[in-house]
């Protein structure tokens, strides 16, 4: 495999001194060697945020890493019971994985069950539902879950929201080395962390890069999780696969426990072979 030396700085989010991080190629290496520099326990991590220490579902890192991004570790704060009576059939939330066992809120729905519910919010993450403990299960399954319990009834859930800082507004943090918003696709190097276990370094390709947002946006529809990694994998899939049903083949051969709806996979399939 090729070899990198590339140093990332990393702040947890709720405020710290700035470290360095490198030797990783997947995310769960990247939290053990946060929380190696740290000192804190790996179990904490929640999730990495890129350039802002914000609970910012849209700056979240997936499998890709930009070489000149900041990133900021959110760790566990305090836990709450939330209990919500499904009283329709969408619950207007939308799950994400950090990629090491723990899934959380990327979305509320405006208007919807979710948005009524006080206590839960985006970024928190979803510990336990009537008591079943999700630790280290898929965003995909507790998604499942959720879509399977009786409408009429009324559930709890058990969430653990991220740290925040103690005073917000102390210091625009992260500034001393952020890359800020850098344009898309100017030319910028991202390392991506593959499911394999290895690492590459690519340049951002504009095109792929909204295809990808795209099969994101239909897994949402279709699926009711948020994953730029797993979407990443579904297009290089229909890209490298010359017909609709080899892509269905090849989608339940590497991704059997999703169980895409066959709308999703022949959508995804004529959208990235249009």
């Amino acid at each position: 495999a090729e070899q990198f030396d590339m140093v990332f700085h990393v702040q947890l989010a709720h405020g710290s001194p700035t470290k360095q991080v490198r030797d990783f190629t997947n995310v769960k290496q990247l939290y053990e060697s946060i929380a190696k520099a740290f000192g804190i326990d790996t179990n904490t991590i929640l999730y990495c945020t890129l350039n802002t220490h914000k609970v910012d579902m849209t700056r979240l890192l997936g499998g890709q890493i930009g070489l000149d991004d900041f990133l900021f570790a959110h760790v566990k704060g305090e836990s709450e019971t939330v209990k919500i009576n499904k009283d329709g059939p969408a619950l207007g939330l939308t799950i994400s994985d950090n990629g090491a066992g723990y899934a959380f809120v990327k979305k509320i729905r405006d208007d919807s069950i979710m948005a009524r519910a006080k206590g839960i919010d985006v970024g928190d993450h979803v510990s336990a539902i009537n008591g079943t403990s999700l630790e280290g299960s898929r965003h995909f399954e507790v998604a499942r879950m959720l879509k399977e319990i009786p409408i009429g009834s009324e559930f709890s859930v058990q969430v653990t929201h991220p740290k925040l800082a103690a005073d917000a507004a102390l210091a625009p943090r992260g500034a001393q080395g952020g890359s800020g918003n850098v344009a898309a696709g100017g030319g910028k190097k991202t390392m991506r962390m593959k499911k394999d276990g290895t690492a590459v370094i690519e340049e951002i390709d504009d095109a792929v890069t909204k295809m990808v947002t795209k099969i994101d946006d239909m897994l949402e529809q279709f699926v009711g999780i948020r994953d730029s990694e797993l979407s990443q994998t579904v297009y290089d899939l229909a890209k490298s696969n010359a017909e609709a049903d080899l892509f269905a083949g090849a989608l339940d051969e590497k991704l059997s426990d999703f169980e895409f709806p066959d709308d999703f996979v022949l959508d995804v399939y004529e959208m990235v072979n249009a």
